[in-house]
């Protein structure tokens, strides 16, 4: 009789391959991710990455009839505790080997992309958790205790990959509600990320972004939402030898066009009033202190009144590219939908340090990472062999379409922002992933 394999151990094989040819035990070597004794450090990180898949947390399965395959609890817990591992480097080394397999399948002149935003890890039940802190959820409308992750990722239209992250408290100390522990060496990785989640997250942010530019990961672009797209950061961005795309808020700011400076509603009453499609124009402007800007202006499907503006430093670009670019920022959006609803990211351990909040989002980062390496490998077939790279076709960009759509729910989201309202567009494309 043929044994089949239950889902479960599909899965496990699948991974296994995954963690073999990605060499992942040769990653957390050189990190620092070391056992002195024991049960080896590969076998640990093994089983903490397949177990969401098995439907239950850590308490709960070490306690359960699987127990003597599991070792001990405190293996566990002392391994997502440690301080001293340098899991940045583990996650950026990562990203930075399937980027580059997948880089060798495409086009050299394929446009890339570094995607930045954040997003809000709650811990409400939580009081005595390293560096928490009262954050405002744009979501929900109110004031929660948790943790901001700044996340940077790379696009290449076709796949999203996490480089890097921030778990960001608060600069501000009357927000935080829990400080850095004392008994952390100063000297370790762990007390310099302790140091800073209490940043600004610009600074942080762009210091994220020139760890990836050293450790050569392409990028043509730098794609933002309205919080991080201001003059400082677009000027910042360009010294670091990219452009910016990012969608613009209408505030106070004033833009120079020819001898005058005008507000995003009077440019757009400049543009033609009756124009085809969803797109009423662009204009090329000046900033307040001189960067040379092209303003791409975006009609809203659901409420004609209502438009949107994206901004891009590259004025080579056509308007439609530059929607069809910026449409590319909607999978962190499903990044950070699939790891909290499908990874437990957040959810998976409670701990009160901060080292196993780093750790544990290491461990979800990696388990995306990977799935997305597999489903690369099974729909793009010039992974089968090298020698078909100039005899298929390359994978299909983004169509201005779905580009489009997306754009639109993140518009939609952003004026009607309601904590259990859920985009159908972002449903449809995380059953796609799935």
């Amino acid at each position: 009789m043929i044994n089949q394999n239950t889902p479960s151990e599909q899965t496990k094989i699948a991974f296994l391959k995954a963690f073999k040819a990605l060499r992942l035990g040769t990653l957390l070597r050189q990190s620092g991710i070391r056992k002195a004794q024991g049960i080896s450090v590969t076998e640990v990180f093994e089983f903490l990455l397949l177990l969401v898949f098995m439907g239950k947390n850590l308490y709960r399965y070490l306690d359960s009839k699987y127990q003597e395959i599991a070792v001990s609890k405190n293996t566990y817990y002392r391994f997502l505790n440690t301080s001293t591992y340098n899991w940045r480097r583990f996650l950026t080394s990562l990203s930075v080997r399937v980027i580059a397999s997948f880089s060798r399948l495409t086009r050299p002149d394929r446009v890339k992309v570094f995607i930045l935003d954040d997003s809000v890890v709650s811990r409400n039940r939580s009081k005595d958790v390293e560096l928490l802190a009262n954050l405002y959820d744009h979501a929900a409308h109110r004031f929660i205790k948790g943790f901001t992750m700044l996340a940077l990722g790379w696009s290449d239209g076709y796949s999203f990959i996490p480089t890097d992250f921030a778990m960001m408290s608060s600069a501000s100390q009357s927000n935080r509600l829990k400080e850095i522990s004392e008994a952390i060496d100063k000297r370790t990785s762990g007390y310099k990320r302790r140091s800073e989640a209490m940043k600004k997250k610009t600074d942080v942010a762009l210091q994220m972004i020139r760890n990836a530019l050293t450790q050569g990961i392409p990028a043509d672009y730098v794609l933002m939402d309205t919080w991080f797209t201001h003059e400082p950061m677009i000027r910042s961005i360009l010294d670091e030898g990219l452009d910016v795309i990012g969608m613009v808020k209408q505030l106070k700011q004033r833009y120079q066009y020819k001898d005058g400076f005008y507000t995003l509603p009077q440019l757009r009453q400049l543009l033609p009033e009756h124009s085809p499609g969803n797109q009423f124009g662009s204009i090329i402007v000046k900033t307040k202190n001189g960067i040379p800007v092209k303003l791409v202006f975006v009609r809203n499907r659901n409420n004609k009144r209502d438009w949107l503006t994206v901004l891009s430093t590259d004025l080579s670009l056509s308007d439609a590219e530059i929607i069809r670019i910026y449409g590319n920022r909607w999978s962190i959006e499903v990044f950070f939908k699939s790891t909290k609803s499908l990874m437990k990211l957040g959810s998976e351990f409670q701990g009160r340090s901060y080292d196993m909040m780093i750790s544990h989002t290491t461990i979800v980062f990696t388990r995306y990472i990977l799935l997305e390496w597999l489903r690369r490998n099974e729909n793009d077939d010039k992974t089968l062999c090298e020698l078909f790279f100039r005899l298929c076709d390359d994978i299909q960009d983004m169509a201005l379409s779905t580009a489009l759509q997306s754009l639109m729910s993140l518009f939609v989201e952003q004026l009607n922002s309601v904590g259990s309202r859920k985009s159908t567009l972002l449903k449809n494309q995380l059953q796609q992933w799935i």
